[in-house]
């Protein structure tokens, strides 16, 4: 056969994931405080996007959900199939939706007029910040006496007002001062800083410390030594391996670690689980000691290193509202707070457009100009597509939403991709790191899909968020002396129509930490004990001190 060159055409399809594409991929499982801090860096490395935040409000109005009774259909809660991503795959410059354009300008229109009427652009306007604009005309107004009061200090660019604020104490720093008091020794200040670095925010050390001496080139004889001092620095308790010891540091600072308080720390998964009988024969005392000694521990700090340095919590803001409607449905809106409002000045692109010589030049800011384009069209549809998303979400749990988390329905990312049009990974982005706010309390999108659990009639499936709330209820409900083993729960389960096997019902009681049965009879029976011997306690006082 004969080796010959020939020109062949082919015509095929394939998807190309271009960057546009991948970006908007992006920005739809972005939470909101990820997705303020990524329109930040695009207004600092893009010249020709604008903030928007004393704009107009989100385009995106709310949406109603219909009574349940009524059943809304799809074109109550959204657009169609137009809104899919894979529309918005194509150039930058494709036209803008109808409304969106002028949404996008009439900030720009605002703008253009406010310049005309200056005769002066508005950048050399508000060139300077309104702090540096104020002092430079009090210091025009009366220069002597502000070079006096002020020293010129609001002039000086190394001046930070953060400077001022004092700065919270660590864990590590607080350690690390004590470190440089307890040890001259360079070799045990090396030892001592490397294992503050170990400590976590509790205030405990790893349980091996055996590659520490190997790393440090340090016997494991130096390494004790420099553990035992540290572990008398303050707070009591810290630099401990485990919970035992952390408590016996602290016993030993209070001069009560005794043979029977030993036995006690030793053993605290007897405690754990309330075996009373054999902590006492353990450390060998009677039930008034035995209760004095698990007061004196419950005194005790378990996690030393918590008052420093501790993480703020962080406020979770809802992305999207859910507020009943006056006709019996569900109004579902976005949180406009959340939405980064961001703007292209064509404006100054034209001018610069006007001014510019160089092709690269050129070409730089026709790339600016099309990515603050696609970021503008993409962070709306990334809008457009949560209120769709949740709107959904919404029509589907109408029974949660009006008579609570026991009518909560199985529901998968399938079901409510299929109703909406769109792709079951497009739901899963969009549900990731998203929060709704609702009458009964703030979720995560993801909490209303649950997995389906067969009726034992052979009726409607249900929900097992809903089957865990009702076991929840089960174990609540249970008297002292009736305490409900996992073979009991089931049964109740099966009459109340839920066809469950046992493992379930112990993973599911497992997941929301309730003890088991035997472990809960223990702690119920301690409580009625404690509760029938505090009046008798109170009545001996009384007695005590009631005058003869």
């Amino acid at each position: 056969m004969a080796l010959t060159q020939r020109l062949e055409f082919r015509q095929s399809q394939s998807l190309v994931m271009t960057p546009q594409l991948m970006q908007a991929i992006k920005l739809l499982q972005l939470s909101n405080l990820d997705l303020s801090a990524f329109v930040e860096e695009e207004l600092e490395r893009n010249p020709l996007l604008d903030r928007a935040s004393d704009g107009p409000e989100a385009p995106v109005a709310g949406e109603r959900v219909a009574d349940h009774a009524e059943n809304a259909d799809s074109g109550s809660y959204g657009e169609d199939g137009g809104g899919e991503l894979a529309d918005m795959a194509g150039s930058s410059g494709e036209a803008f939706e109808p409304g969106q354009e002028e949404w996008l300008n009439r900030d720009l229109g605002t703008r253009t007029e406010i310049e005309q009427t200056l005769d002066t652009p508005l950048d050399n306007v508000f060139s300077e910040e309104p702090a540096e604009a104020a002092a430079r005309v009090a210091q025009d107004a009366a220069p002597t006496a502000y070079t006096e009061w002020g020293g010129g200090a609001s002039n000086d660019d190394d001046y930070n007002l953060e400077a001022f604020v004092a700065a919270e104490v660590t864990l590590g720093s607080h350690l690390a001062e004590q470190l440089a008091v307890a040890f001259s020794g360079p070799a045990q200040r090396m030892i001592g800083q490397y294992l503050i670095d170990l400590v976590d925010d509790a205030g405990y050390l790893p349980p091996d410390l055996g590659q520490a001496a190997e790393r440090l080139g340090a016997s494991q004889q130096d390494v004790e030594a420099v553990l035992t001092v540290l572990q008398k620095f303050d707070p009591p308790g810290v630099c401990a391996r485990n919970l035992s010891e952390c408590l016996a540091i602290q016993l030993r600072e209070l001069n009560r670690y005794d043979p029977a308080m030993q036995a006690l720390v030793e053993n605290l998964d007897l405690l754990a689980k309330r075996d009373i009988a054999s902590l006492r024969k353990l450390c060998g005392v009677d039930d008034e000691d035995i209760t004095d000694m698990i007061g004196e521990i419950r005194r005790l700090d378990p996690k030393p290193g918590l008052k420093f340095g501790s993480a703020r919590t962080q406020t979770m803001v809802p992305d999207v509202y859910v507020r009943p409607g006056p006709d019996g449905g569900w109004h579902v809106e976005l949180n406009s707070d959340t939405l980064p409002r961001v703007l292209v000045n064509q404006v100054y692109y034209t001018e610069l457009s006007k001014t510019i010589r160089k092709d690269g030049d050129k070409s730089y800011f026709t790339d600016c100009l099309q990515n603050a384009t696609w970021l503008v069209r993409a962070l709306d549809q990334r809008a457009r597509t949560i209120l769709k998303v949740a709107t959904e979400i919404v029509r589907q749990q109408d029974g949660f939403f009006t008579h609570g988390v026991a009518h909560l329905r199985p529901l998968n990312l399938k079901a409510v991709a299929d109703a909406i049009q769109m792709h079951e990974s497009t739901v899963s982005r969009v549900t990731a790191n998203k929060y709704m706010a609702t009458n009964r309390g703030s979720f995560e999108l993801k909490y209303f899909f649950t997995a389906s659990i067969a009726s034992a009639d052979g009726g409607e499936a249900h929900s097992a968020e809903a089957v865990r709330h009702h076991i929840k209820q089960l174990i609540d409900a249970e008297a002292p002396s009736a305490i409900l083993s996992d073979d009991t729960i089931v049964e109740r389960l099966r009459e109340s129509g839920i066809d469950i096997a046992r493992r379930t019902v112990a993973k599911y009681r497992e997941a929301m930490r309730i003890p088991s049965s035997v472990q809960r009879r223990r702690d119920k029976q301690s409580m009625l004990g404690n509760a029938l011997s505090a009046p008798a306690a109170s009545s001996d006082r009384s007695r005590d001190t009631a005058p003869a």
